[in-house]
Formats: C-alpha cells, structure tokens, sequence
C-alpha cells in the first residue's frame, strides 16, 4: 500500500481525553504513507431525522470519512458501552445513501478508560462497527487503563507497551486496508 488515509474519531469531547492522547500518538507516529486526521464532534448535533438539512459539522464529518480510506476509533467507556458522542458520529455516518460512507471501510479500535480499560465498551463498538459493514482489525487490541501511569502530566501517551501497540495496530489497519482494496 503506498498511502492510507485514515479519519480518526474520539469518543470523548474533553479537550485532555486520554482517548484523544491516544489518538494524537497514532497520529504523532503513523509510519510514511499513513495520514490521520482527528475529526471534531465538538459541534455534531445528536441525530434526528426530523432535520431537512444537515448542518455544517454533519456535512464536514461526512466528507471526512468519505475522503478515508480507514476509521480509527477511540472511546472511552461510559455504563459497559460506547461513549454518546461516537456512538453519534457513526449513527449520522450511517444514513447516507446505502451506507455508502462505511460499507466496506476498514477499521481499528482503541481505547482507555478504569478498571477493564474499555473492553466491554469495545466490545459493543465492534457489534455496532458489524452492522454498520466496517471490517475490524482483530489484533492487536489496544486496552489501556487510565488511571495508571500510561500518560504523564501533560496527558501525553508514556506507556512504551502501548505505544508498541498503537503501532501494531496502525500496520494491522494499513495490512488490512490493502487487502480489501486489492
């Protein structure tokens, strides 16, 4: 695969999200040829199909990922499942035509989060990413608790186990990516 383009997606709205840390190291160190951009839900309005058009930030996010060949996914968990806004961001991703936004894209899941570092969340992202027709990346899986040392005091990734997996996982997704498209 000689470039991927990847559209990265945060749970998490907060500015110092160690979901969005997470992110931002993928992005720091995406191997030559893997471009990844952080979409911004800051703005996403909850879906609702009583709205005749979409607004400005739906329409920017949905050029995103039309643009991507990949999704990177990162949530926080929130109640066993997936963070609202993500879950969001998928739902008005889902309703164009065919769901032809999503079918057949690529995608890998990440997360941080308490006790069982997102599992259960990632979990139930993987039974929604099936419905929605995204190919997963299987492993690695990237876990990572929040509450241990994983992120220094400027909320930046240290933990080197999780960087490495970061890694692994963004050549999965590059791997994965090239086999579909061929």
């Amino acid at each position: 695969m000689t470039s991927l383009k990847i559209l990265a997606i945060c749970g998490s709205l907060r500015q110092k999200s160690n979901n969005k840390a997470l992110l931002q190291y993928a992005m720091q160190q995406a191997p030559t040829g893997i471009e990844i951009e952080l979409a911004d839900l800051s703005g996403l309005p909850f879906y609702n199909s009583d709205l005749t058009e979409k607004p400005d930030s739906v329409t920017k996010l949905i050029a995103q990922a039309a643009a991507a060949d990949a999704l990177l996914l990162a949530s926080p968990e929130y109640n066993y499942s997936i963070a609202p806004a993500l879950k969001n961001a998928l739902d008005w991703l889902s309703r164009e035509p065919n769901n032809g936004v999503l079918a057949g894209k690529t995608a890998a899941i990440m997360g941080s989060g308490g006790g069982m570092g997102t599992s259960r969340a990632q979990y139930h992202l993987r039974q929604v990413c099936v419905f929605l027709d995204l190919h997963l990346v299987n492993k690695p899986e990237v876990f990572c608790n929040s509450f241990g040392d994983s992120f220094n005091a400027a909320g930046e990734l240290v933990d080197e186990r999780i960087q490495g997996l970061i890694q692994q996982q963004l050549q999965a997704l590059a791997e994965l990516t090239g086999k579909i498209r061929n």
